[in-house]
């Protein structure tokens, strides 16, 4: 079964995260449990933790069906102990967040060198965090999104996310979620049904598409190897809409969230209507 939604708000309450993806007709979501462009947020309280327990049950959401994402300002390979220590103390508090609410993973933008240490120490020091973190939580799996490669940030190769999960010591609780504009912009073809079969192959082959644990399904306003992240709403971008078929009518992308970040919220119940009789196609 295909689990089809958006990137929603919770503002005024986490719970109507929950609400705000039954008004767009999905069966998955994704959202922040903070703002994301702050480091620190008040503890969650018991009433609000049970107010998001109980609306996920009554609208019938598991947490197989909801993919949260951390805040933007963390950087899991910052080359400065300062930086990296902030970056992390945030990131712990994030997986104990969704440990808390009930939810199974936590997706995240791997990390940036910022062009003073090189690429592979980088990725080592963001291996190192995971394994902090998962030591410190319980039942949460590190999500790791591909980049579209922006100035300094890793995740952009296949490689990159391979040699991470590598060196993280639980590999049951280590994934990751693949965005088709990131990807698009950092040069892999989703173009056509051919495009995207060689893609998904090279994913397979370097990394292992079983640890695939969610996708963002954006199309992309630059072309092909660009390395620049702009979305645009499905089928209005440089991918244009056989991806979003392909991805709608594989079996390998059953029982994981597939969330639209694309940037007109007023379209993504047809956005989610449309993918939804792809599946069914």
């Amino acid at each position: 079964m295909k689990y089809f939604g958006a990137h929603v708000s919770a503002s005024g309450g986490i719970e109507n995260a929950v609400r705000n993806a039954q008004l767009i007709g999905a069966n998955a979501f994704a959202l922040f449990t903070k703002n994301q462009r702050q480091w620190s947020a008040p503890a969650l309280t018991p009433e609000q933790i049970e107010t998001f327990r109980r609306a996920m049950s009554e609208a019938g959401f598991t947490a197989q069906q909801v993919l949260p994402h951390d805040s933007y300002l963390i950087n899991l390979g910052h080359p400065d102990k300062e930086g990296l220590d902030k970056s992390r103390d945030a990131f712990f508090e994030e997986m104990e967040r969704c440990e808390l609410l009930g939810l199974d993973r936590l997706n995240f933008h791997p990390g940036s060198h910022l062009k003073r240490i090189s690429e592979e120490g980088s990725l080592q020091l963001i291996a190192e965090s995971i394994n902090m973190a998962l030591e410190r939580t319980k039942g949460i799996t590190a999500v790791i999104e591909n980049t579209a490669g922006q100035g300094s940030n890793l995740g952009y190769r296949f490689e990159h996310l391979a040699y991470i999960i590598e060196r993280v010591e639980d590999k049951s609780r280590v994934g990751i979620c693949i965005d088709t504009c990131h990807a698009f912009a950092a040069g892999y073809d989703l173009r056509n049904r051919e495009a995207c079969e060689r893609t998904f192959e090279e994913l397979d082959r370097v990394v292992g598409i079983g640890y695939l644990r969610g996708m963002h399904l954006n199309d992309a306003m630059r072309p092909l190897g660009s390395r620049i992240d702009r979305h645009t709403p499905l089928g209005e971008g440089e991918i244009g809409w056989e991806c979003f078929k392909y991805i709608a009518s594989d079996a390998r992308f059953d029982n994981i969230p597939l969330i639209l970040e694309t940037p007109n919220e007023a379209i993504w119940a047809e956005e989610v209507a449309k993918l939804r009789n792809f599946e069914r196609a």
